[in-house]
C-alpha cells in the first residue's frame, strides 16, 4: 500500500487553514474535473483531490492522518499503519466533494475504512470502472459583485439591473467567462457593505451540481446633503446667529420628507439634535442626527452693525475662548 501525501496533492502546507484547504481544493477540482479537463490523467488527479479533501477538511480525520504521517513511508514508498490501528473518526460519506468514496485508494481504505464497505455500491453510482465520472458533481462558484446606489435607493428599496461574469464549460469542455445580466430587487434599509445573496445565480455547477450564488455587495454613492453612520443619518443644518441665541423652529430635510425642528435657545455650532426613528428603516430603525452650524450673513446692514456693537457691549464679559486660556 502506497503512502498518500494529501498535503502535497492539494499543494498546501501542513499548517494550512481549513479555508486555505478548501480554496486549494476548489481551484484544482475545477482544473481537473473530467467534464472540463482535457488532460489524460484528469480522472486520477480528480479522485486524488477528492480523497485528500475528504480527509483534510475533517478535523478528526486530519488529526488522525497527521498522527500517522509522522511514521512516513518506507524507502520503497509503501506504508503500513501501526499494529492495532483503528480510526476513531471512520468514514462518514457525503461531504462537499460528493465523490464516490468507493473510488478512494487502498491507503484511505486501510486508514479510515468504510468507503468501499459502505452503502455506495448500491446507491446508483455504478461500478469502479464506469461510474466515477457520473458520480462527480461539483457546485458552481459563488460570484461576488458590487452595485453602487444612492442613499434614497437603499433607503426606500429599488429595482436595478446588474451585470457580472460567471464561468461555465462550453461545448468543448473549456471553462470560459460569460456575462450575465439580472434585474435585482434591492430591499429598503440595506447599508454600505451588506451583501444580498441571490441563490443559484452564480456560476453553473459541473456534472449536474447546483449553481453557485451571486453575492451582491451594496456600495453607497456620496450624497450632497446627508452622511451615514451605522443606521443613523447625519445632516448639517445652518442656522442664523439670532436663531441660535433666541431659539427657533427651523425646517430640516430628511431622506423622504421635511420636518420642523425646535432649535433650543442659546445653541452653539456643533450641537446635535436627534430625530428618533428618522434614520435607516428596519426592525430597529436608526435616527437622524441634526448638527447645527451657525451661519453669518456675508454682509451686514449699518443697523445690524450697530446692534452687534450694542450686543458686544452688553456681553463684554463673555469670552468664547476661555477654555483655551486666552
Amino acid at each position: 500500500m502506497d503512502f498518500k501525501d494529501y498535503y502535497a496533492v492539494l499543494g498546501v502546507s501542513e499548517s494550512a487553514s481549513p479555508e486555505e484547504i478548501k480554496k486549494a481544493y476548489r481551484k484544482l477540482a475545477r482544473k481537473y474535473h473530467p467534464d472540463v479537463s482535457k488532460e489524460e490523467d484528469s480522472d486520477e488527479k480528480f479522485k486524488d483531490l477528492g480523497e485528500a479533501y475528504e480527509v483534510l477538511k475533517d478535523p478528526e480525520k486530519r488529526a488522525e492522518y497527521d498522527q500517522l504521517r509522522k511514521y512516513g513511508a518506507r524507502a520503497d514508498g509503501s506504508f503500513e499503519p501501526p499494529p492495532g490501528w483503528q480510526s476513531a473518526s471512520g468514514f462518514g460519506g457525503g461531504g462537499y466533494t460528493e465523490a464516490d468514496a468507493g473510488q478512494f485508494s487502498d491507503f484511505f481504505e486501510q486508514i479510515f475504512g468504510g468507503g468501499r464497505r459502505g452503502g455506495f455500491s448500491g446507491g446508483g453510482f455504478g461500478d469502479a470502472g464506469g461510474g466515477f465520472r457520473q458520480s462527480m458533481r461539483m457546485r458552481g462558484e459563488d460570484v461576488h459583485a458590487r452595485i453602487a446606489l444612492f442613499l434614497e435607493e437603499v433607503f426606500h428599496g429599488c429595482e436595478k439591473q446588474v451585470s457580472f461574469t460567471v464561468h461555465e464549460a462550453d461545448e468543448h469542455g473549456r471553462v470560459i467567462p460569460r456575462k450575465k445580466t439580472l434585474k435585482v430587487k434591492i430591499p429598503g434599509g440595506m447599508r454600505e457593505g451588506q451583501h444580498l445573496r441571490l441563490k443559484g445565480q452564480g456560476s453553473p455547477g459541473i456534472g449536474g451540481g447546483e449553481a453557485g450564488d451571486l453575492l451582491l455587495e451594496i456600495e453607497l454613492a456620496p450624497h450632497p446633503t446627508f452622511a451615514v453612520e451605522g443606521r443613523d443619518i447625519l445632516v448639517t443644518v445652518p442656522i442664523a446667529p439670532w436663531e441660535a441665541a433666541l431659539g427657533a423652529s427651523v425646517t430640516v430635510p430628511t431622506v423622504d420628507s421635511k420636518v420642523s425642528v425646535k432649535v433650543p435657545k442659546g445653541s452653539s455650532s456643533g450641537r446635535k439634535l436627534r430625530l428618533k426613528g428618522k434614520g435607516f428603516p428596519g426592525k430597529h430603525p436608526g435616527d437622524q442626527i441634526v448638527i447645527l452650524q451657525i451661519a453669518m450673513p456675508e454682509q451686514h446692514s449699518p443697523e445690524a452693525e450697530k446692534l452687534y456693537e450694542q450686543l458686544a457691549e452688553a456681553e463684554k464679559n463673555f469670552n468664547p475662548r476661555s477654555k483655551l486660556h486666552v
